[in-house]
């Protein structure tokens, strides 16, 4: 066993009220009434009990500082046998609480909190349960109702708030593990996991959209249907719109948490044909204008 005076954290020359006060603090800390669950805060205040059960008895701390004890309270031995001394009836003061009643009787706060923790065990809540829910990214703007298939083969139906970000956990009150006596239910927590969308992304309550056009919608205009999470809207395009021109939808993003909602807004990028087209080609091979036209002039300069 460790020095009890290094346990408990004093030197040898501390007083009795200074040992006192030092076990105190510590068996605050370390009782497992207050540590539930925890091994090694057991093992620390079984060690912690102990110590004080010897230092602060007058005589068995003066025979241990005379070294006639070890630090369990047993006789050292000066000449005998293995055989003389490997039983022992000293009994560890945690056994009997004798190392926690000097602490029970002198700390009544602390004494009332370990029994109602002992009521609050017999009556206690339900553990929570953690879940994992992966949904797309249109249902965390619009909203929806899932169902989530549980390890045990059981199911809880999610209903899924519009507007949702990625990682945010939902509570279903009452849906956790069962608990003892009156404690009730815990609940179930699940983790939601907006996937990826190959159209859309979010930033905030906006959402961007990049939307191929045609050589002809960029170079004459013309109205286009565009995809948002609640459907469909139609979009004019303006006359000699380019790769990069972004236009705005107001009010076709998320959800805002105060009311209303963002902006959606759509990035063009023109697109030709796969195949190539001969009187395109023909266009653009007599189209003197355009020859002529350098598009990369002012990165170049």
């Amino acid at each position: 066993m460790t020095n009890p005076y290094e346990v408990i954290g004093v030197a040898p020359t501390a007083s009795s009220a200074d040992i006192q006060k030092a076990y105190r603090q510590l068996a605050k800390k370390l009782h497992p009434d207050l540590n539930p669950g925890d091994k090694a805060a057991e093992e620390k205040f079984k060690e912690l009990a102990g110590a004080y059960d010897l230092l602060s008895d007058v005589e068995k701390r003066k025979r241990f500082d005379n070294g006639e004890i070890d630090a369990t309270g047993v006789e050292r031995p000066q000449h005998h046998f293995y055989r003389d001394f490997a039983t022992s009836d000293h009994a560890h003061p945690y056994t009997d609480n004798s190392g926690f009643a000097d602490f029970m009787d002198t700390d009544d706060a602390l004494a009332e909190l370990l029994r109602r923790g002992e009521r609050a065990r017999a009556n206690r809540r339900g553990q929570d349960l953690h879940y994992h829910l992966p949904i797309s990214f249109v249902e965390s703007v619009k909203g929806a109702n899932k169902r989530l298939t549980l390890p045990d083969g059981g199911t809880l139906d999610v209903t899924i708030p519009p507007g949702l970000v990625d990682g945010q956990i939902l509570r279903l009150r009452g849906k956790g593990a069962p608990g003892a006596g009156t404690g009730g239910h815990g609940d179930a927590l699940i983790e939601v996991e907006v996937l990826p969308d190959r159209r859309f992304s979010r930033e905030g309550d906006d959402i961007s959209l990049e939307l191929p056009i045609s050589l002809s919608e960029a170079v004459l205009g013309g109205r286009i249907r565009v995809p948002t999470p609640t459907g469909y809207v139609t979009m004019a395009v303006p006359k000699g719109s380019n790769t990069g021109t972004t236009m705005r939808l107001k009010g076709k993003g998320a959800p805002r948490r105060g009311g209303g909602h963002g902006d959606q807004f759509v990035k063009l990028k023109v697109v030709l044909p796969k195949t190539p087209d001969p009187e395109l080609e023909a266009f653009v091979s007599n189209w003197e204008k355009g020859k002529a036209f350098n598009p990369r002039e002012d990165s170049t300069s």
